[in-house]
């Protein structure tokens, strides 16, 4: 889908966000006002108002860009959210429910009937039906096939037959094909006939007459080549190609890697069927981004910010429960060195700060594994070598920030033994830290999990545990 919209690129996002919500707070107190006014024309000035403020609000959006109003709308608590939507132009509904999250798209939709889903859903590509069609009543869905033609409708049973980060599913239909055997000259009149080009245009494809993939066709190599040259002779023979069923990040990762902007998807036979852009790569990436970062902390999912209690609850209270269980083990391992604390108070005041850093330090590990992963440059056989290399960095922080921790503590409590004390523990939960880092996420790969699944919560469970046991029982040994 495209549009044309008036857009103020001197005004940032979070300007144009203000400004709606003074509007929106101007139209809610002069609204309070007008309720608790007295008179014959209340009623007529109370109408008035309200629709002035509204108009206002409109015109504003009007104004914005369809993205620019996702995001205001995903910034808006909820009652607010469905005021602004209301107001937003039906004709820009779809464009709108594209581009916001998945959890505020449930609740954009929950607020409008069959009718308006329908008007909204009715001129969207095959690619962007199939996306949304998932989060649809399944009579509007039924209805909405009805009014599609024969391809468009085949195009929609395509995408939905593949899962969500398949290449078929990210694929779009809207492409322009050209034969081999014409010239340049003729390419150019044929593009001239077409009322706009698909977005993210920067070749074409060429195609037999089965519509077997032959190449593709720059455009800059279209607009500085001889126009009588034949297309044969321009065309790339060996374009970057994807079959439905890939990967989609493997695919996006192939964009990165090779700058491309769109290229062609073929089935077993060689046949085009469709094609990625650079636009679905890039969501498909930051996607992938905001999962790893919320998997991380234990998130189920993408979560509204204005969500309910219960359903915010919903999302986060497994790994709470399980943080909560390695808490209470980490608590059990100090009370197992009770008699030692009570002897050496300063061992209170110093066991944080060996598990703080080390539940860092693991995070950052992780971290990179999960990055390495992400981008397949971890495998059998780097691995052993990767684990060292941790080893090492957790080795050579642990002895300058275990001495310089050490240092403290012993002009703190006058007590060499204590800052050596301290000095080791730093070291050996570092190192504990380092190499739980590797295997946490390579465990949860071979599991069939998501490498960054939890985490960061098991990361810290270790080394909460770890460092305090590590720290008291060599304050056990050698201190008391």
């Amino acid at each position: 889908m495209t549009e044309v919209e008036a857009k103020k690129p001197q005004e940032s996002l979070q300007h144009r966000l203000a400004q709606v919500v003074e509007l929106l707070h101007r139209h809610k107190l002069v609204e309070d006002l007008t309720h608790r006014q007295e008179g014959q024309h209340h009623g007529r000035v109370e109408n008035l108002v309200h629709r002035q403020n509204l108009a206002e609000l409109q015109r504003k959006l009007d104004e914005l860009h369809s993205a620019d109003v996702a995001h205001i709308l995903e910034a808006l608590p909820l009652d607010d959210r469905l005021t602004v939507w209301q107001l937003v132009k039906v004709e820009r509904d779809g464009d709108i429910l594209l581009e916001v999250s998945d959890a505020v798209r449930e609740t954009l939709l929950a607020d409008m009937d069959d009718h308006e889903i329908l008007a909204a859903a009715r001129d969207m590509d095959a690619d962007e039906l199939a996306d949304l069609a998932s989060e649809l009543p399944r009579d509007v869905v039924h209805e909405l096939m009805e009014t599609l033609d024969a391809q468009q409708r085949e195009r929609v049973r395509s995408a939905l037959s593949y899962e969500e980060d398949q290449v078929g599913a990210l694929m779009d239909f809207e492409m322009v094909t050209i034969r081999e055997d014409v010239s340049l000259e003729v390419v150019l009149r044929y593009l001239r006939r077409l009322k706009e080009l698909p977005g993210h245009t920067d070749k074409l494809f060429v195609v037999d007459y089965d519509g077997v993939l032959k190449g593709v066709l720059p455009v800059k190599r279209l607009l500085v080549n001889d126009p009588e040259k034949l297309v044969s002779e321009v065309m790339a023979t060996d374009p970057v190609s994807f079959h439905p069923d890939e990967d989609g990040y493997d695919a996006a990762q192939a964009f990165e890697r090779y700058d491309l902007i769109s290229t062609p998807v073929v089935d077993k036979n060689g046949k085009l069927i469709g094609r990625l852009t650079i636009d679905e790569m890039v969501d498909l990436i930051r996607e992938e981004s905001e999962s790893e970062v919320l998997n991380m902390a234990g998130l189920r999912e993408e979560e509204d910010i204005f969500a309910s209690v219960w359903k915010s609850l919903r999302n986060r209270w497994a790994w709470l429960a399980i943080n909560l269980v390695t808490a209470f083990m980490a608590s059990r391992v100090i009370g197992l060195f009770e008699d030692s604390i009570e002897k050496l108070v300063a061992l209170a005041a110093l066991m944080p700060i060996v598990a703080g850093i080390g539940g860092n330090s693991g995070n950052q590990t992780i971290t990179m594994i999960v990055r390495a992963m992400a981008l397949d440059q971890v495998s059998t056989g780097n691995t052993s070598r990767l684990i060292r290399k941790e080893l090492g960095v957790g080795l050579v922080n642990g002895i300058v920030w275990g001495g310089v921790i050490g240092v403290v503590a012993y002009l703190l409590y006058d007590s060499w033994s204590l800052g050596v004390v301290m000095t080791a523990a730093m070291i050996l939960n570092l190192l504990l830290a380092a190499l739980m880092g590797v295997l946490i996420p390579m465990t949860l790969v071979r599991m069939g999990r998501d490498p960054a699944l939890g985490a960061s919560v098991m990361i810290t469970a270790v080394t909460d545990s770890g460092g305090f046991f590590i720290f008291l029982g060599l304050a056990s040994l050698f201190l008391l």
